[in-house]
């Protein structure tokens, strides 16, 4: 999911993420190494699914 930025995202537990750039892809499948960014890990095969 793409936003615009700059965006501080809260966690549930409290930890914050800050980026400062104009857009931010945001994590939905939660397979990212650095959830709650993005870093395509969606790409890689594995099961189909649905989002």
């Amino acid at each position: 999911m793409l936003v615009e930025g700059p965006v501080r995202i809260v966690a549930e537990d409290g930890s914050e993420t800050v980026s400062d750039r104009f857009m931010v892809a945001v994590c939905r499948c939660r397979r990212s190494a650095v959830y709650p960014l993005c870093d395509t890990s969606h790409r890689r095969a594995g099961p189909a699914r649905r989002e």
